[in-house]
């Protein structure tokens, strides 16, 4: 079973090479999440069993100060979430003769009988002051799995720094190397600027409404992907911009490649991505 967190769609694309890695190794992958996480894998494996987990419902603030207030009204409505996928888990692992679980960063899939492995590349959880706090309690969850894995490298340069390297702990970590699902490839730039978007609400919407209005004076040819993964993909013509609601892996890898300038609110996905295209 490979469980991505629903949070923006970085963790369910960074996903995407572990399991075609496990194709290739003759396993039969079980996807579990929900929302657009979800939707992505089913459009990108259709031939793979989906199964919906407890959403954790996860939104950020309007406004960036306000955010630590907002994820503690919404943290008993999470941990109720995490409760019940654990529950779950419990029973999928009994009804489909699961052998292992994947988890990237959601709590409650994990189960003692199997082998239960947590991806992070946030060992430290930097919350400002309460940073000490935050990181000791991720490390606590943490230490319920029997391995972390770490899509980044153990040694400087890196690309997650403090987030991913924890000085001090007692942690059995596993150090993958960065994760991406593209490839460099020398193409003809035939577009002047891309827009990559993702992440939680309402902070996309805001962003994509905001850049909307700003790129109307850009002179030269743009790609708009919003981020919105639907069961049809649609596009858009607007003057000398293309806007897109989502795109597959080929599709996205190509034109990424042939753009001269990526715009975007990077979350460490798009980070490790961009940093494999060169």
């Amino acid at each position: 079973m490979v469980a991505p967190l629903n949070w923006g769609l970085g963790h369910a694309t960074r996903c995407i090479p572990i399991i075609n890695a496990l194709i290739e190794y003759d396993f039969i992958p079980i996807l579990a999440s929900d929302g657009m996480a979800l939707d992505l894998l089913r459009i990108e494996f259709p031939e793979l069993k989906a199964i919906e987990l407890p959403s954790y419902n996860i939104r950020y603030s309007k406004k960036g100060k306000s955010l630590k207030v907002k994820l503690l009204i919404d943290s008993p409505r999470m941990l109720k979430a995490i409760k019940e996928e654990k529950k779950l888990v419990k029973k999928l692992v009994a009804e489909n003769e699961i052998h292992g679980i994947i988890s990237d960063n959601r709590y409650g899939v994990y189960n003692n009988t199997i082998p239960s492995v947590f991806i992070t590349h946030q060992l430290n959880v930097l919350s400002g002051n309460t940073s000490w706090f935050s990181s000791k309690l991720h490390q606590q969850i943490i230490k319920k799995f029997d391995e972390c894995w770490i899509p980044d490298v153990q040694h400087e340069p890196s690309l997650s720094g403090k987030l991913g390297h924890a000085k001090q702990n007692d942690l059995k970590l596993k150090y993958l190397g960065s994760l991406s699902r593209f490839n460099k490839a020398d193409a003809n730039i035939t577009n002047d600027l891309m827009v990559l978007l993702s992440g939680p609400e309402p902070q996309r919407t805001i962003l994509e409404k905001k850049l909307l209005e700003d790129l109307n004076n850009f002179k030269g040819s743009i790609i708009f992907v919003q981020g919105v993964v639907e069961n049809v993909q649609t596009k858009l013509k607007r003057g000398n911009m293309t806007i897109f609601n989502f795109m597959k892996s080929g599709q996205l890898e190509k034109t990424i490649n042939s753009s001269h300038i990526i715009l975007s609110r990077s979350g460490y996905t798009t980070i490790m991505d961009l940093a494999k295209l060169e």
